[in-house]
């Protein structure tokens, strides 16, 4: 389980297809910490590490993963967001991420505010996905807050923190991002739309 609070930037230095899948070499600081098996939120997509060495590891992300998210087409050079899974005797800084996408959305609008920034994202809502005024959503495994909610359509506000420390600062309108909606959200919605 991640709570969506960023802990680092890796950068991609390897890509390998290895039949449906992909194993992605990546370097951050913090991977000198990483231990084999270790499940590690990668723009909000949770994957075990398989190999480390020093600053170096891998880890690989199968069909349905690479069909679901925003790692598809990832390439030598990005960078993607990390975040260790939260220690029991963590605290909740953002809130409860699963590490599992739920679909992606595009960036339909980025607005400078003068230091801080407006992101508008666009989605299908035929998936069963909602978001709330005021509500949590993980977007690529950072934990934020929606504004201007829609059936398809929500704004974001990002600080400038946020916006230097995750890769944010990299994207850009049309640009795809990885969608968690918030778990609590998603069980009430089950229990009141009944099972089927």
């Amino acid at each position: 389980m991640f709570t969506g609070i960023v802990e680092a930037l890796a950068e991609v230095i390897k890509v390998e297809t290895e039949g449906t899948n992909k194993t992605f070499t990546l370097k951050a600081e913090i991977a000198r910490e990483f231990k084999i098996d270790q499940s590690i939120s990668h723009n909000g997509v949770c994957l075990t590490v398989v190999e480390t060495n020093n600053d170096t590891y891998k880890v690989t992300a199968i069909e349905e993963t690479l069909i679901k998210t925003n790692l598809d087409p990832v390439k030598e050079g990005d960078k993607l967001n990390l975040e260790r899974c939260m220690p029991a005797s963590g605290r909740f800084d953002g809130h409860i991420v699963q590490g599992h996408v739920d679909q992606t959305a595009v960036c339909i609008n980025k607005e400078n505010r003068d230091g801080s920034w407006l992101f508008d994202f666009q989605y299908d809502p035929t998936l069963g996905n909602i978001t709330v005024e005021k509500g949590s959503i993980c977007i690529n495994g950072v934990s934020l807050t929606v504004f201007n909610s829609a059936s398809d359509t929500f704004r974001v506000a990002i600080i400038p923190y946020t916006y230097s420390f995750t890769n944010f600062h990299n994207l850009e309108v049309g640009d795809r991002v990885n969608l968690e909606f918030d778990i609590l959200g998603k069980y009430i919605k089950r229990i009141l739309g009944g099972y089927q």
